[in-house]
């Protein structure tokens, strides 16, 4: 398991665990990043944070410290 910032430029993953508490485990939830999500990196900002992704479909801008706190196996 790696944590999602740790993640290459167009590699894909699937979440295994959240970290998270709190308000930002509920956003996470809410957005459809669950255990079982498939997850692509898509690239970074100019100045390196935030980071987009794509989950279910749908572009989202993570910052660092908060894909932090999403585990993930790559596949």
């Amino acid at each position: 398991m790696v944590r999602l910032n740790e993640i290459k430029d167009s590699e894909e993953c699937t979440v295994v665990s959240l970290f998270a508490k709190g308000i930002i485990r509920r956003r996470f939830q809410d957005i459809g990043i669950v255990e079982g999500t498939k997850i692509k990196r898509l690239h970074a900002s100019p100045l390196g944070d935030p980071t987009a992704y794509l989950v279910r479909g749908a572009v989202i801008a993570i910052r660092s410290a908060d894909a932090y706190l999403i585990g993930v196996e790559t596949n």
